[in-house]
């Protein structure tokens, strides 16, 4: 796995709520790329999404709950789904914890999650609707 992360998502109780304490009260940018329930903000090489928490926690097919999901997954971006099967089978070669194996989601792309040796949630993500640089950034 390359040592870069592209998209941060904070799962949110009140989403339009959130979506106005980062637009309005951080004066942030919504990218023209959200979509309803989903909010993204370009951070210059890292995206930062805001999404219902309880569709967040649905995706990861884990309950919400501090101890096993915060509202939070840190997200890798690949260039193939054959790139997220490997990922994922070599993390979980080095003891990660699959939590949910790759597949087709809900979004229209191909993805799974792991727990890395401290428990931390990551998502690894093909999206077809986004394209990367040719540093690995996604470029909305």
């Amino acid at each position: 796995m390359r040592q870069k992360l592209n998209l941060i998502t904070l799962g949110t109780d009140e989403f339009e709520k959130s979506l106005n304490f980062y637009e309005k009260g951080l004066g942030w940018k919504k990218s023209d790329k959200s979509l309803d329930g989903l909010a993204l903000f370009d951070l210059g090489g890292i995206i930062l999404a805001l999404h219902p928490r309880k569709d967040l926690a649905e995706d990861t097919t884990l309950p919400y709950q501090s101890s096993s999901f915060s509202g939070l997954t840190i997200s890798h971006n690949t260039r193939s789904e054959k790139e997220v099967d490997e990922i994922l089978e070599k993390v979980a070669a080095l003891g990660a914890t699959i939590v949910k194996p790759a597949q087709k989601v809900y979004w229209g792309g191909y993805s799974g999650y792991f727990k890395d040796l401290d428990g931390h949630l990551f998502e690894v993500a093909f999206n077809p609707f986004w394209e990367l640089d040719e540093n690995d950034n996604v470029k909305l």
